[in-house]
């Protein structure tokens, strides 16, 4: 879940506790080109505030007004973007792009629903959410892990999760790169580095550069316990010095974490396996290690590097994403 989404849902509370009439928008199918993903939420109140994007242009100012002006006035509805190329050039919507959106009505007897989605939330755990379209009832179930969105004729099934953290440990110019192309894609960037020195420079560049990112001291595997200990967690070593690196790496291994990764060549993996071999970690434990990590792209750069285990990233979170029996576990 991006955090974006997550806001929508604590500001709808918000807006709920204060027993103002709002509306929860959710992007319940798309066909073609479409900006945002399925899943994706917008809410608006009757004072007409906003929180959120389904396409980031017109189709919310259309929707907003059609509520305002009590045009729609069955919850919950569906309504169709994009069913015409005249719809298409009028709203924006990329060529041949169809959004389906379901549209509820949320007054202060949803208020528990919403506080108990939020804390579920801040607790990095997953919740699943389903909506009867007929009568507008809403139930609350946990859910081990992140599924995509389910609609048919009766009903709306939809499971909310945490924003990903990503755990840098090493705090040079890789760790600096990533961070900023990763909080463009609504990663929590955590970077730690046993050194202080290192990561004092660090935090003052990242500060001139205006990048988005939490500075974290201490020892690695004491940090990485404390940050990437859920399903929702990624741990990536980058300083070269298998001292800072192995420490690190043998705790990530055995914690509840969703991906852990080093950089290093070849010859530097095969090095790093046989110690960790000697750690007491299991050949299953040692398995879970993307080493080196990043796609094969022929990277040589920083940002190149970067770019290389995003993709990886983005490449393992759709795939696992769009087929819920295979969502990566450790």
């Amino acid at each position: 879940m991006h955090s974006l989404d997550h806001q929508v849902l604590f500001t709808l509370q918000q807006w709920v506790e204060q027993e103002l009439t709002s509306w929860l928008c959710t992007i319940v199918a798309t066909h073609g080109s479409s900006p945002r993903p399925v899943g994706s939420v917008m809410a608006c109140n009757r004072k007409g505030q906003v929180t959120g994007s389904l396409s980031g242009g017109c189709v919310e100012e259309d929707l907003i007004q059609r509520l305002l002006n009590s045009d729609i006035t069955d919850f919950p509805s569906i309504v169709e973007y994009g069913v015409s190329a005249e719809e298409n050039a009028r709203l924006g919507l990329p060529c041949g792009g169809k959004l389906t959106v379901m549209i509820e009505k949320l007054d202060r007897s949803a208020l528990p629903i919403l506080q108990s989605i939020n804390q579920t939330l801040n607790n990095r755990e997953c919740i699943e959410r389903t909506t009867e379209l007929e009568s507008g009832a809403i139930s609350l179930r946990p859910a081990q892990r992140f599924a995509a969105l389910e609609m048919s004729e009766k009903r709306c099934i939809q499971v909310y999760g945490p924003r990903y953290n990503l755990l840098l440990v090493g705090a040079g110019q890789i760790a600096e790169c990533l961070a900023q192309m990763a909080s463009m894609m609504d990663y929590r960037v955590i970077v730690t580095d046993p050194r202080e020195d290192k990561l004092k420079e660090f935090q003052s560049h990242i500060k001139n550069e205006s990048i988005d990112c939490e500075c974290v001291g201490g020892m690695p595997d004491d940090v990485a316990r404390q940050y990437a200990n859920d399903p929702f967690s990624i741990v990536i070593t980058l300083t070269h010095d298998p001292r800072i690196d192995d420490m690190a790496l043998m705790e990530a291994l055995t914690l509840q974490n969703y991906y852990v990764g080093a950089l290093g060549s070849v010859r530097t993996t095969n090095q790093r396996l046989k110690r960790l071999a000697q750690l007491d970690l299991s050949p299953k434990q040692i398995n879970r290690l993307h080493a080196p990590v990043g796609l094969s792209i022929g990277s040589k750069t920083a940002p190149e590097i970067a770019v290389s285990i995003l993709a990886q990233l983005t490449q393992i979170r759709r795939t696992s994403e769009s087929n819920t029996n295979e969502e990566p576990t450790s």
